[in-house]
């Protein structure tokens, strides 16, 4: 997988001081969307023509996702590249929000809001990890065939299940903060 077939994207990792401890913010996305149809994720999405950062993109998708101002978020950083096997290459920017906040979801692209503390992430009993076999069509190849991958995923949390990219994402950000 070339890196000129990647979309570029950035997703906001919201982060929230909730009942005493800190939260990240997710998204479940509705039926009607293009890509990962009813799934959790951070708000985010491709890069526009208009954005000059990956910041930009994710504050950007952000607002028109969740109705959060960025003018409300308090930028902390990046975590390293991802590349998923659907083929964006994204940018995961950290920010701090206020909690709580007067989200506007949208109605198209966002079924609902909600949060998960960090340390029960950080728990090891609450994720697990599985190596799935190549997909048929699968976009991650090695040497020009269908390879499996290691995929996490969460237990339910709220009646979701964090996985995949979103979780990746999760994972990486625990380790910066030497959490896992």
């Amino acid at each position: 997988m070339g890196n000129e077939a990647l979309t570029c994207a950035a997703v906001l990792m919201p982060l929230a001081w909730r009942e005493d401890e800190w939260h990240l913010l997710f998204t479940r996305r509705t039926n009607d969307v293009e890509q990962h149809k009813g799934q959790v994720s951070f708000p985010g999405g491709a890069c526009d023509v208009q954005d000059a950062t990956p910041e930009q993109t994710a504050l950007r998708e952000a607002y028109e996702e969740i109705g959060l101002d960025p003018g409300d978020v308090r930028l902390l950083g990046r975590l390293k590249e991802m590349v998923t096997i659907t083929c964006f290459r994204v940018t995961p920017v950290i920010g701090i929000i206020p909690w709580p906040y007067d989200f506007r979801l949208s109605a198209v692209e966002v079924e609902r809001v909600f949060s998960i503390p960090l340390l029960w992430l950080a728990q090891p009993v609450n994720w697990e990890e599985h190596n799935f076999p190549p997909l048929a069509g699968a976009q991650v190849q090695v040497d020009g065939a269908p390879r499996s991958f290691p995929v996490i995923s969460y237990h339910p949390y709220d009646g979701e299940i964090l996985w995949g990219a979103s979780a990746r994402m999760t994972q990486d950000f625990l380790k910066v903060l030497e959490l896992l």
